[in-house]
């Protein structure tokens, strides 16, 4: 008994050490009105966070503003337009002139702390490339099974609406075949577009679950139930580093009165510095 014990205490130890992100020799300090925030910056994303630090050396964040605040969301900062932007000035759109290529990493998902690289939408960036200098912290809130579901049949959208297809159209299932039609007839592309990311078929669900695809580890949704985070932002955003000190700070950022453009109404500069390499 304690040999079979230890055999599968070994294995816990050697998969979890595989889902487990590595930090690099960099301590990062983004310094705020609201108090400092320690980060660490991760291996697996090494065009992101070189490209971080590199800017970080070059002083780009100094005095820049967090510019974009939802509280129960994200903060988000790297605009350097906001740098001597006026109190009514509308943020968002500086930048650095260059795209970083998205690393998606199933270690790497959107709890609370985790700080990850800004990018416009799918229409103009349909690869998922990264703002070469905005970056936003993951603030979120605590998640139940039912959302990290819907997360994950977000991630698998691409295999959701293969298995839709198949079960519709090769005679598995003709209530699918025929509100897939009928939209299509109403000329409803839109709906049409929605309907086919999601299993709302017994049969559709049924080959979904007899597929291997995306879904989060016991220890992910522990943390997303417990400490919080926004799950819909997986695997959609690059995540190059978490905060490891300082998670109030998120919170007093997050709680400022804001505009309606999500702009706080008293600036909140940043200074970001390595202070260990």
């Amino acid at each position: 008994m304690v040999k079979h014990l230890m055999i599968a205490f070994l294995v816990f130890i050697a998969t979890n050490t595989l889902l487990a992100q590595t930090h690099r020799k960099e301590t990062i300090l983004i310094s705020t009105p609201y108090g400092d925030m320690k980060i660490k910056l991760f291996k697996e994303t090494p065009l992101h966070s070189n490209n971080f630090v590199k800017l970080v050396k070059q002083g780009f964040y100094d005095s820049l503003l967090f510019h974009r605040v939802i509280n129960n969301f994200m903060i988000q900062g790297g605009d350097y337009d906001s740098k001597y932007a006026n109190d009514t000035a509308a943020l968002g759109y500086g930048d650095v002139g260059y795209w970083i290529p998205a690393e998606f990493n199933k270690k790497l998902y959107h709890k609370k702390g985790m700080l990850a690289a800004a990018r416009e939408d799918d229409e103009v960036t349909p690869a998922k490339e990264s703002s070469g200098s905005q970056f936003y912290i993951v603030m979120g809130k605590k998640q139940d099974s039912a959302a990290l579901r819907r997360a994950e049949i977000r991630v698998n959208k691409n295999l959701v609406q293969k298995i839709n297809y198949n079960v519709a159209f090769s005679g598995k299932s003709q209530a699918l075949k025929d509100y897939y039609i009928r939209l299509d007839k109403e000329n409803k592309t839109d709906s049409l577009k929605i309907v086919r990311q999601r299993l709302i078929d017994p049969a559709s669900i049924a080959e979904y679950e007899r597929t291997p695809h995306f879904t989060y580890t016991p220890e992910q949704r522990k943390v997303y139930s417990t400490l919080g985070g926004t799950p819909h932002l997986d695997m959609n955003y690059t995540i190059f580093g978490e905060v490891i000190e300082g998670l109030d700070v998120i919170d007093k950022i997050a709680d400022v009165k804001t505009d309606k453009n999500d702009r706080p109404k008293e600036n909140v500069r940043m200074k970001i510095s390595v202070i260990k390499e």
